[in-house]
């Protein structure tokens, strides 16, 4: 008599997990309470608006050059500009990462869309609105300067607030964020205020132009700095994630050193520019974190020190300029 023959258990098939790999799909959804309105302030990230008034002050120090007069409803507009679109590329980032999976462990301060304390949906309308807000600014500045041709340069702007992280293929998650920033938050707004002012661009406003953007660019890298491995894993390949820490830290170095370099030659012109060398204090410490820290927490304190160092020094060249 034959022996019954034995089958063989079928295992199941692995599926490969698809997403952020850090994200634990077994664990079942925990309740999340409903975004409070600090939690929609510390999304609109008040840390990097200091960005937005660094280009404005060393636009407008740049158009007393041309005119004394100080043309301050102009200037107030381009901050309020400048802010507009600042809120509104941190929201617009907040829901594109969110709906992406890259913010489903953070480091830095928590988001609403990853973070499940807002629906998607409600983060991008905040978003558009502050993107609205700064249209109807702009067209104001256009109809009041007659400058026309700067509704492209304010449709290319929201345009490339937008897709920084959304859209399809992001810039953002490219490697090209650095470059876009030092051009849209060095010398496109630097040099629109300088010229909405006085329809007119001295060569100090592009000196200052590139300080502002090299200051903008490193406060990025700090970001990108402190999310480097989760980034990584999340398949966002920034430039960190690119050349990897030790040439981060390096460019970090040369983006936050480079603009008091511009200051120092300035000031044989203008001797008040002198002083930016007091913000340099704050430079350095943010440089000595970024190479000393230990845990990426650290870096959120880098990031805000060189935010403020920005302004102190955008100030300062003001200062040197119009006094």
């Amino acid at each position: 008599m034959a022996a019954p023959s034995r089958k063989r258990p079928q295992t199941a098939k692995k599926r490969r997990p698809g997403g952020n790999p850090q994200k634990n799909r077994s664990a079942a959804p925990q309740a999340v309470a409903p975004a409070t309105a600090r939690d929609w302030i510390a999304a609109a990230r008040l840390r990097t608006l200091p960005l937005a008034i660094t280009p404005v002050l060393i636009g407008t120090g740049a158009a007393t050059l041309v005119d004394e007069r100080l043309h301050w409803v102009i200037a107030l507009a381009c901050l309020a500009l400048a802010f507009a679109l600042q809120i509104g590329v941190n929201y617009a980032n907040d829901y594109s990462d969110g709906i992406r999976g890259t913010d489903d462990v953070r480091v830095g301060p928590g988001r609403l869309t990853g973070g499940r304390k807002a629906k998607p949906r409600t983060v991008l309308i905040v978003a558009l609105a502050f993107f609205a807000l700064a249209g109807l600014i702009g067209l104001a500045l256009v109809i009041r300067t007659g400058q026309w041709w700067l509704l492209l340069v304010g449709a290319v702007c929201i345009a490339a607030a937008w897709f920084y992280t959304g859209g399809k293929r992001p810039y953002g998650y490219n490697a090209m964020g650095e470059l876009f920033v030092f051009v849209f938050f060095g010398l496109v707004a630097t040099l629109g205020t300088t010229w909405l002012q006085v329809l007119s661009l001295p060569q100090e406003a592009w000196f200052g132009a590139v300080a502002a953007g090299l200051l903008a660019c490193a406060v990025l890298l700090a970001n990108n700095l402190r999310d480097i491995d989760q980034d990584r894993l999340a398949g966002k390949r920034t430039l960190s994630v690119l050349i990897g820490r030790r040439a981060t830290q390096v460019l970090f170095t040369l983006f936050v050193l480079i603009p008091f370099a511009i200051a120092v030659f300035l000031a044989f012109v203008y001797p008040i520019a002198w002083l930016t060398l007091i913000a340099l204090l704050g430079g350095l410490a943010a440089i000595l974190i970024v190479w000393t820290y230990r845990t990426p927490r650290e870096l959120i304190t880098a990031l805000q020190v060189t935010s403020f160092t920005s302004v102190a020094y955008g100030a300062l060249l003001f200062w040197a300029f119009a006094g």
